[in-house]
């Protein structure tokens, strides 16, 4: 599949990227999806949620009253569940949510992600991405050349570029991304998806591996 170059002014260059049939052409697989998707959203959770059982209220363990006779329940101590301020049944503990993929896997999965988005024709290819200083507005008119202003978009560099990721950082629905850290997540929860000419040969040679 060839794509047009585009400049930072959103303007065609002449030149044309050929997007590899082996990272964006392969037949989807949506359960590799499925759960590369769910491994990232799980890594993302800190999992240090925590309520106080029985044994660890702070209250006196005496019998309320005694078992027969006052027509009462058979009341343990103050601490029981059943009495406001006392312990919680199967209560939060903490816990690590994070769970093992193969590599091989995840890289279907990251493929598959990236042929949907060349299918929907929503890659933009740009020669290349570099500012000079760090500034808001020199993003904000990336994409109002690129026309992608009310859209989620993802821009994948070969590197990380201190100065465009922290241009980008205050706009709501951009998210700036080295090639090293591409996931399945961040590629389906943009509607379109930047790249430069080297970060396509970058992606091609990584999962060449």
């Amino acid at each position: 599949m060839e794509v047009n170059v585009l400049n930072l002014s959103g303007k065609e260059t002449g030149a044309k990227v050929q997007l590899p049939e082996s990272v964006f052409g392969v037949k989807p697989n949506d359960h590799a999806i499925y759960l590369d998707v769910k491994q990232y959203l799980a890594n993302q959770r800190q999992g240090t949620h925590k309520s106080k059982q029985r044994n660890e209220i702070a209250g006196s363990t005496r019998k309320l009253h005694k078992q027969k006779g006052t027509g009462g329940a058979r009341a343990g101590s103050i601490k029981s569940p059943l009495f406001n301020g006392g312990g919680r049944v199967f209560g939060p503990q903490p816990r690590d949510y994070s769970f093992k993929l193969n590599k091989k896997l995840k890289q279907v999965a990251r493929k598959s992600a990236l042929s949907y988005k060349a299918q929907e024709n929503n890659i933009l290819v740009l020669d290349e991405v570099n500012f000079e200083s760090i500034k808001t507005k020199n993003y904000v008119s990336l994409i109002n050349a690129l026309n992608v202003a009310d859209e989620k978009t993802l821009l994948v560099l070969p590197a990380y570029d201190n100065n465009v990721y922290l241009s980008s950082r205050n706009l709501k629905k951009t998210k700036v991304i080295a090639a090293s850290d591409l996931n399945t997540y961040d590629v389906l929860n943009a509607t379109k998806l930047l790249l430069t000419a080297d970060t396509v040969k970058t992606l091609e040679e990584a999962f060449a591996k």
